[in-house]
Formats: structure tokens, C-alpha cells, sequence
């Protein structure tokens, strides 16, 4: 229930912001879908969805390359 309640709040927060025309917004949403994957594992694993998991650590690169691409590009 506590994953679940995360998952949600982070990754609606980071899809949101993701889809947003504000730059400031677009790079903070990185943040908040890295901040949801550990529940997203943490749940898949509890449920033994490997799937899931599968999907988790793309979703996982894909968060990081966005940021890479916002936090760590140099200037």
C-alpha cells in the first residue's frame, strides 16, 4: 500500500512535469521519476512480477538519461 501510494505521487508528479512547456519544470522530472523507482522495484519484487521488474530498469535508465542530460551536462 505504502509503494502504491508513491508510485503514484511521484510518477504522476514527474509525468506531469515531463509534459510541461516550463524548462524549469521539464528538468525536475527526472528527479521525481528516479525518486519513484525504488518503490516500483520494491513492488514488483513483493508481487514476484518479473515483468515489471524488467520494465523498472528501463524506466530506471531512461530517468537517469534525463538526468544526465539536465544535471549533468556541462554548461
Amino acid at each position: 500500500m505504502v509503494a502504491q501510494i508513491f508510485i503514484a505521487l511521484f510518477g504522476v508528479t514527474a509525468i506531469f512535469l515531463s509534459q510541461s512547456p516550463n524548462e524549469w519544470a521539464k528538468k525536475h522530472a527526472c528527479l521525481f521519476g528516479l525518486a519513484g523507482q525504488p518503490f516500483w522495484f520494491w513492488s514488483a519484487i513483493a508481487a514476484e512480477q518479473w515483468g515489471v521488474f524488467v520494465l523498472c530498469l528501463f524506466y530506471s535508465v531512461a530517468w537517469a538519461r534525463g538526468f544526465k542530460t539536465h544535471w549533468l551536462k556541462k554548461s
